[in-house]
């Protein structure tokens, strides 16, 4: 199986993370997840990166999390490990520089959530994203259900969010959902001229700016860590991961 990691890359004064897992299409596993986390935090404490770019390698953004490491053995066990991904996205959309984010293909599940925490989606013409957190017994998490509706109306949020719908990046951009689009194959050279942009900016307006737009945030993740912490010790739950990992349509029971 080939090794979960995160290439970092300047560009002068941007950071370009991209996340490299092509045997689970750059999935967030634990060590992609702590690897942006420490990045993200060093980048914020460093004068000289002014901006952040988030893309993906091999033509993916980012199919979700890592399926096959959802192990988790009891309520507290959930509630845990959505403590420590919710300071991933406390860094992104709180802290003082701002992301932006490069999508080639696909960013679903968490990759959609990734995405959504950044300031700024840049998507290839042929992107697509989709929540699909459902079809394994849990709800969207690291911030979904804050950001999208923010992004796109509590309406159309709770289809994308309930019906799985997939939604491709020239729709995307009519909704909200992104900002700019890009030829496909073009995503990060588009996501850099807009970090470039950002990056010459005054930082301090555009830090305070972040903490206004995500106020809310921390009320609403505390919701998302009880909740999928139960979640994670449902039988819906454990059916729909087993059905995953084994390619077939699940069985849910409620």
């Amino acid at each position: 199986m080939s090794e979960a990691r995160l290439r970092e890359e300047k560009d002068g004064g941007v950071l370009v993370l991209t996340i490299d897992y092509p045997e689970r299409k750059n999935a967030i596993a634990p060590a992609v997840r702590a690897a942006l986390e420490d990045a993200i935090e060093r980048a914020h404490a460093d004068r000289a990166v002014r901006s952040i770019v988030v893309t993906g390698a091999g033509g993916t953004f980012c199919a979700g999390g890592d399926i096959s490491a959802m192990d988790v053995g009891d309520a507290l066990a959930g509630r845990e490990r959505m403590r420590r991904t919710h300071r991933l996205v406390r860094l992104m959309a709180r802290g003082g520089k701002p992301l932006v984010a490069a999508v080639e293909g696909w960013a679903a599940g968490a990759g959609m959530a990734v995405a959504c925490a950044c300031d700024t989606i840049v998507a290839a013409e042929d992107a697509r994203f989709v929540a699909g957190f459902h079809k394994i017994g849990l709800m969207s998490d690291m911030g979904l259900p804050y950001f999208l509706p923010r992004r796109v109306s509590v309406g159309r949020a709770r289809r994308i969010l309930f019906y799985h719908e997939v939604v491709n990046a020239p729709e995307g951009e009519r909704i909200g959902l992104v900002d700019y689009l890009a030829p496909p194959g073009k995503a990060l050279e588009v996501a850099l001229e807009k970090a470039h942009f950002l990056a010459a900016e005054a930082s301090g307006p555009i830090e305070l700016t972040k903490k206004i737009l995500s106020e809310g945030l921390d009320e609403a993740l505390a919701d998302e860590q009880t909740f999928q912490g139960l979640l994670f010790t449902t039988s819906d739950f454990q059916e729909g991961r087993a059905a995953f990992l084994e390619k077939r349509k699940p069985k849910f029971g409620g």
